[in-house]
């Protein structure tokens, strides 16, 4: 994928990246520093506020530029820029403005990051609620519907869970082609120095409070699990970080009970070394999980379920102990938390799946080969997508007209707005 000018990619983001609040944020930035060191300039565009824990993207030479929803004037913007490629960081974003790009700048590859599968889960989600199964008709909802035909319009999407490229391929009948698998990428995987068994105490837990399945967990923590552990360890804490903490999660905060409400952790690192033992009791959800693969990253032995584990682990096992219920969670938590080989076993075995899972060496020759074909052979891979080209035809007619109508909407209420 080269020309004889530095080659250009948009993303178009749903918010701006927050690699340290957020595993969406973690990966986006990643994805961004892969185009970097492939020789690409980035412009980062987003219709979001600015927000306080952003990360500052012109300190890697990212150009940031706002944009408008229903509004033509991006239509202009790309236009004029050319761009060799744009990604979409969420099907919302391929629907409001994937009509625009393609009539822009329809040479220019479209790419699709899912950040997780939002349809699964939706439907875990729901399934949970109901107390039931995830069934055929849970997995098949409007919001599925949505997101596979975003997939089918894209030229590629980068799919971050082997897990899940195997449910869009087996039970939505994706394309293998239109599928990359791209999980978390690491520059570096070696393990840096990091306190032994002895020089950490406590238990963390991490997560950004607007992610449904964070608020959960801290539920689940807070009801039935840690108060099991605190009775078996009456001196123990468990310090619960995460950004955007409503006040029903600070609510919960009891020095008492040794359940503290940290809020944001300015240093992952430190707040996850000086811990013992990591909890992610995660009930649904879907995707990778970027505070275990910071527990991985900083030494620190977790106790999770299923599905937190999923699409993380490596033929050596979890880095940890995988539990699905309150007791169960509860003596796994003791377990590694009172036997130092076991936790020193899990702690090695983390480092070593880094290694095997998350090196950005190990994936990036596949997912560059992938992309370089497509881009080379444009025009023949959209013709043999036919599904993509009716979806199309369809979909972006009634979108762009929408959008238009939105757009003229807005222009008649300022034009008739009293002076």
């Amino acid at each position: 994928m080269s020309s004889s000018k530095q080659p250009l990619l948009i993303i178009v983001g749903y918010v701006w990246p927050e690699p340290n609040s957020s595993a969406a944020g973690y990966r986006m930035l990643s994805l961004i520093q892969l185009f970097i060191e492939q020789g690409w300039q980035v412009i980062f565009a987003s219709a979001a506020e600015f927000s306080p824990h952003r990360f500052m993207l012109s300190t890697i030479g990212v150009s940031e530029h706002e944009i408008s929803l229903n509004d033509s004037s991006f239509d202009e913007w790309i236009s004029e820029l050319a761009p060799d490629a744009v990604m979409f960081d969420r099907f919302m974003l391929e629907e409001q403005f994937g009509w625009r790009v393609e009539q822009a700048c329809p040479a220019a590859i479209r790419i699709l990051d899912m950040e997780d599968c939002h349809a699964l889960r939706d439907a875990r989600l729901r399934s949970f609620q109901r107390g039931v199964t995830v069934d055929v008709q849970a997995l098949n909802s409007e919001l599925a519907v949505r997101e596979i035909a975003a997939i089918y319009r894209c030229d590629l999407t980068f799919v971050i869970s082997e897990y899940e490229i195997q449910l869009l391929q087996q039970h939505y009948a994706v394309p293998a082609n239109l599928l990359c698998y791209c999980p978390f990428l690491l520059s570096d995987t070696q393990p840096g120095t990091s306190p032994d068994f002895n020089q950490r105490q406590h238990f963390i837990t991490i997560g950004n409070f607007r992610h449904a399945p964070n608020w959960q967990a801290v539920l689940w923590l807070q009801q039935d699990i840690w108060p099991r552990i605190r009775q078996a360890l009456p001196e123990a804490e468990l310090h619960i970080y995460g950004a955007y903490p409503p006040p029903k999660a600070t609510a919960l905060h009891n020095p008492r009970q040794g359940f503290l409400l940290k809020g944001w952790a300015d240093d992952v690192a430190e707040v996850m070394q000086q811990a013992r033992v990591c909890l992610a009791p995660l009930a649904y959800g879907a995707g990778l999980k970027g505070k275990l693969l910071d527990a991985m990253r900083f030494g620190t032995p977790s106790v999770t379920t299923d599905i937190g584990a999923e699409g993380m682990m490596a033929d050596n096992g979890w880095p940890g102990l995988i539990a699905n219920s309150s007791e169960a969670i509860a003596q796994a938590a003791l377990a590694l938390y009172q036997q130092p080989e076991l936790w020193l076993q899990a702690q090695q075995s983390g480092f070593a799946t880094l290694e095997v899972k998350f090196s950005q060496a190990r994936h990036m020759a596949r997912i560059w080969q992938q992309l370089s074909s497509i881009k080379q052979h444009l025009t023949q891979h959209r013709q043999h997508n036919f599904t993509g080209l009716m979806l199309k035809h369809h979909a972006f007619r009634s979108t762009k007209f929408m959008g238009q109508w939105i757009e003229a909407k807005t222009r008649l209420a300022a034009l008739t707005q009293p002076d």
